[in-house]
C-alpha cells in the first residue's frame, strides 16, 4: 500500500464543476486533480460541501440537474470522457465504471424483487438468456455472502437488513467486472460491525478482479484503513494528496491536520473527563423489560432485564448494533413508553408512578436530542421560535423573558443573532443540531439523552458539537445518556458504558476497562471493528 500501481486508469485534470443558482452559477469543484491506477484504492475525504460526491458523480456522468463541467478533463484509460454524451456514458456504467451508492434503502426499487434488480444490469448490457441471467444472479448473491441466494432473489428490499441491502448493491456493482468501482459513503448508515464486513467484502471482490476503487467518505478512519492514497478536499479544492500512511503521519495542510484531530477513530486517547459527583446517582435502571405486542397473543421482547446506573454529572453510553435495544431503553427512560417490568428512577423519582401534570413536569428535567436534526425540527418555524416553544408550554415566563432566554441560549451554543430568524432548511446539519441542543436545554434539564445525536454529522462538525456538549456539561453539571453505535465517539466522550446485544447487557463498566480489557466476545468484536484501528498508532507521529 505504498507505491501507486500501474497502468494509469483514471486521471482527473483541473476539473471545475458548477451548479445553477438562479440566474448565476455556483462553483462547487474548482481545479481538482488526482489519478487512480489500476487496482489502486484512492479515498476522497472531506466534509459535506467539499465537492467529493460531485466529483464522483461527474466521473460516472451522473451530475444532478443543473450540474455542469465547466473546464478540465476526466480521462479513462487515456481517453477524455468528460464531455461524452449521456448515451456513451451509459454504456460505461456497470461495464467499466460502477457505483455503490450511500443509501441502500433509497437506491433499490421497493416494488421489484432483488433478483429482478440484479438481472437488470445484465439485460441493459445485452444479455437475453433468462436462464443465464438467473444463474449469474444466484452466483453473485453467493459471491457477496448473502445466505440462501435462492430465497433472496424472490424477496423485496424491505425484507432485507441494511447490511444485506448494501451487499445487493455491491453485487450489482461487480456484476460486469468493471475496471473502477466508485463507493460513495457505502457504509455511513451501517453499524460498525456491519460496516467492517461490507468494507472487507468490497476489498475482497476488488482484489480478486484487480478493480480500482474510489472510496468517497467523510470518515478518515475508514480511509486510513482501506486506502493506498488519500485526496483531501475542502470547499471544492484539493488541500492535500498523498500516500495514506505518509499523509496520516505527516499532514501538511491545516485542514488535513484538523480532520485528523477531529476523527475519534484516529484519536484513541479520551478527553479529560470531569469526575462525576461521588455517591450521587442521576439515573437508575433496574431489571427493565420492554415488550411490544405483535398481535393479541404475541409480543416481541425488545429489552430484557437491563440494569445500569449513571452518576450525576457523568456520561454513560449505551452501545450496540441495530436491534440491540439502545433506543428502546432510551425512550423508556425519558417516559415515552411505560416499561413492561422493572424500575427507572430519575434523580430518585420512579417515573412509572407519574401521570398528568407530574409527568409533564418530569419531562422538563430530562430532555431528548434526536439523531436527525432536520426531521426533529419544525420546518415552518423560525429558529428562535423553535427554542422558545418549550418555555411557552412548561414555564411561567412571559413572552419577552422567554425570547431573551432562548436568544441567550442560542448564542451560547454558537448560533449568532443573524441566524435566529432563519428556518431549519437554511442551516447546515451542524447548525441544526445546535438548535436541537438549545431547545433541549432551554428548560434547564438535569439530564440529556442523546440518541445518535452526532452520527449524521461530518467529522469536523461532529468534533465541534462534541466539544460544545463537553463544555455545557462542565458548566451546568449535566448528566448525559449517550446512545450510539459509534464506539470511537463513545471512547472519546463517555465515562462509563453498557454494551447491549439482543436486548441484554453483555458487558458494563468504565470506558477504560471495557475498551482496553473487554470480557465478552461481543464487546471485543465491536471494538475490533472500529475503523482506523489499523492506522491510529501511526497518526501524527513525527
Amino acid at each position: 500500500m505504498n507505491e501507486p500501481l500501474h497502468p494509469q486508469l483514471l486521471s482527473i485534470d483541473r476539473l471545475a464543476i458548477s451548479y445553477a443558482d438562479g440566474d448565476e452559477r455556483r462553483r462547487v469543484v474548482d481545479e481538482v486533480s488526482f489519478d487512480i491506477a489500476s487496482g489502486e484504492v484512492v479515498a476522497l475525504v472531506g466534509e459535506s460541501g467539499s465537492g467529493k460526491s460531485t466529483t464522483a458523480q461527474a466521473i460516472i456522468g451522473l451530475l444532478p440537474e443543473g450540474g455542469r463541467i465547466d473546464s478540465g478533463a476526466i480521462r479513462l484509460n487515456g481517453e477524455a470522457i468528460s464531455h461524452w454524451s449521456g448515451k456513451r456514458l451509459a454504456a460505461l456504467r456497470g461495464s467499466v465504471i460502477s457505483l455503490i451508492p450511500q443509501d441502500p434503502g433509497s437506491s433499490l426499487n421497493p416494488v421489484r424483487t432483488i433478483g429482478a434488480q440484479i438481472g437488470e444490469i445484465f439485460r441493459i448490457h445485452g444479455e437475453r438468456d433468462r436462464t443465464a441471467i438467473a444463474a449469474r444472479t444466484l452466483d453473485l448473491l453467493d459471491r457477496v455472502g448473502l445466505s440462501e441466494p435462492a430465497l433472496r432473489v424472490r424477496q423485496y428490499p424491505h425484507e432485507l437488513s441494511g447490511g444485506m441491502k448494501q451487499r445487493v448493491l455491491i453485487a450489482i456493482a461487480i456484476a460486469l467486472k468493471p475496471q473502477l468501482i466508485i463507493a460513495d459513503e457505502p457504509t455511513s448508515a451501517l453499524d460498525v460491525t456491519v460496516q467492517r464486513r461490507v468494507l472487507d467484502l468490497i476489498d475482497e471482490v476488488r482484489r480478486d478482479a484487480g478493480t480500482a476503487l474510489l472510496l468517497v467518505t467523510h470518515d478518515l478512519g475508514v480511509a486510513a484503513d482501506r486506502a493506498d492514497r488519500i485526496v483531501v478536499l475542502q470547499g471544492g479544492r484539493v488541500q492535500e494528496v498523498g500516500v495514506a500512511a505518509e499523509l496520516l503521519a505527516h499532514p501538511r495542510s491545516a485542514y488535513a491536520r484538523q480532520l485528523l484531530a477531529d476523527a475519534p477513530s484516529l484519536n484513541a486517547r479520551p478527553t479529560n473527563r470531569q469526575p462525576p459527583v461521588a455517591g450521587a446517582d442521576s439515573i437508575v435502571v433496574a431489571g427493565l423489560i420492554q415488550d411490544f405486542a405483535v398481535d393479541r397473543r404475541t409480543a416481541i421482547r425488545a429489552v430484557d432485564d437491563i440494569s445500569f446506573t449513571v452518576r450525576r454529572g457523568s456520561t454513560h453510553a449505551l452501545v450496540g448494533e441495530s436491534g440491540s435495544g439502545k433506543t428502546t431503553t432510551a425512550r423508556s427512560i425519558v417516559g415515552f413508553q411505560r416499561p413492561t417490568a422493572g424500575r427507572i428512577l430519575i434523580e430518585g423519582t420512579e417515573i412509572s408512578s407519574l401521570a398528568g401534570a407530574a409527568l409533564r413536569q418530569f419531562r422538563s428535567r430530562i430532555q431528548l436530542v434526536y439523531q436527525n436534526p432536520f426531521s426533529s425540527l419544525d420546518p415552518r418555524q423560525r429558529v428562535i421560535d423553535i427554542v422558545t416553544e418549550p418555555l411557552r408550554n412548561l414555564s411561567s415566563l412571559g413572552p419577552t423573558e422567554r425570547r431573551a432566554k432562548a436568544a441567550a441560549l442560542l448564542e451560547r451554543v454558537g448560533l449568532p443573532e443573524a441566524l435566529h430568524m432563519r428556518r431549519p432548511r437554511a442551516l447546515s446539519g451542524g447548525q441544526r443540531q445546535r438548535v436541537a441542543i438549545a431547545r433541549a436545554l432551554v428548560l434547564d434539564p438535569e439530564i440529556l439523552v442523546l440518541d445518535e445525536a452526532v452520527s449524521a454529522l461530518d467529522v469536523t462538525v461532529q468534533g465541534h458539537v462534541l466539544r460544545l456538549l463537553d463544555e455545557l456539561q462542565r458548566e451546568r453539571g449535566l448528566t448525559y445518556l449517550f446512545v450510539s453505535h459509534d464506539l470511537a465517539v463513545v471512547r472519546q466522550i463517555s465515562d462509563t458504558v453498557s454494551v447491549l446485544q439482543n436486548g441484554r447487557v453483555v458487558e458494563s463498566g468504565t470506558v477504560a476497562d471495557v475498551f482496553e480489557r473487554p470480557q465478552s466476545a461481543y464487546a471485543r468484536q465491536l471494538i475490533d471493528a472500529i475503523p482506523g484501528r489499523r492506522s491510529s498508532a501511526h497518526v501524527g507521529q513525527p
